[in-house]
């Protein structure tokens, strides 16, 4: 327990201090010269880099100091020199740079903010090549579809078959399929309530179906994963069946807000048991013995 507050502590403390370096970088731009900004970043990065080197038990919090350094290192130069480059060619590199560290380091303490950085990259990506307005129109759906299976390739790298290759652990490929999901399904309403259906939503409901039918067997079952997108399918149906329900009506429409809700309060129920029956048959052996005794 103790090991575990120390680490915990030393990650904490880490975060702080990058974000801290960061700010006050930020709130002494103008009376930082140009050297001096760029000094001060390099010197943390090199001495985090060399402490993360020389002394193996704090490589994880001093790699995640040398990551947030670089991204407040690239900001710094793109404030600077004013280079003209998208919002997302920033994060693009950040993550590009901070993928072999968090190879290296093997550990979620880095993979959990790369995930966060990739993540933000892709969406900054879509706001650009969709008229920088994240539009959700028929013509943008290549957009989209590249984000989403770049989104997937994500969450597919930091799954359980490819740990042994990636040390990542469960909390950066939750945190994967949480940013997954709600891309997507963001995308898919937002496809949904346009003038026409939108192949947008069509797709959504296939990929977020699909992810929950890949998390439901046996051998691959997740309860949190399984859990995150059956709650995405649930909203992506009550939506459309909303749209079905409320599109064109005129006057009252208070019996179709009720049946729309008794129908959303049916389909969760029907949701949450056949998760829970999946649990209770996908539960290790062991842990069902226990819950007998």
């Amino acid at each position: 327990m103790n090991q575990q507050l120390a680490r915990g502590t030393a990650m904490l403390a880490a975060a702080l201090m990058g974000l801290g370096v960061i700010f006050w970088v930020a709130a002494n731009w103008d009376t930082l010269s140009h050297l001096g900004r760029f000094g001060l970043l390099e010197a943390v990065l090199v001495a985090a880099a060399l402490g993360a080197v020389l002394r193996p038990a704090w490589r994880a919090p001093l790699a995640l100091l040398v990551f947030l350094v670089t991204g407040g290192l690239l900001a710094s130069i793109g404030q600077t020199y004013q280079t003209g480059a998208d919002p997302w060619q920033l994060f693009a590199v950040w993550a590009a740079l901070g993928l072999p560290l968090a190879w290296v380091v093997r550990h979620d303490v880095l993979w959990a903010p790369w995930t966060v950085v990739t993540t933000t990259a892709l969406s900054l990506w879509v706001h650009a090549h969709t008229g920088h307005a994240w539009r959700f129109r028929d013509l943008d759906f290549q957009v989209h579809f590249i984000s989403w299976a770049l989104s997937l390739l994500v969450v597919a790298g930091l799954s359980a078959p490819a740990r042994p290759w990636t040390g990542a652990g469960v909390w950066s490929w939750r945190l994967a399929v949480t940013l997954g999901v709600l891309g997507i399904t963001s995308a898919a309403i937002g496809g949904l309530f346009g003038s026409t259906w939108s192949p947008l939503f069509l797709m959504g409901l296939l990929v977020i179906g699909g992810g929950g039918l890949i998390l439901s067997q046996a051998r691959t079952f997740d309860l949190y994963g399984l859990s995150a997108l059956a709650l995405a399918l649930n909203v992506l149906l009550v939506a459309a069946l909303g749209r079905l329900l409320l599109q064109g009506r005129s006057g009252d429409a208070l019996g179709a807000w009720l049946l729309l809700g008794l129908m959303a309060a049916g389909l969760l129920a029907m949701t949450v048991q056949w998760i829970m029956k999946l649990a209770r048959q996908h539960a290790p052996a062991d842990s069902a013995a226990g819950g007998v005794a």
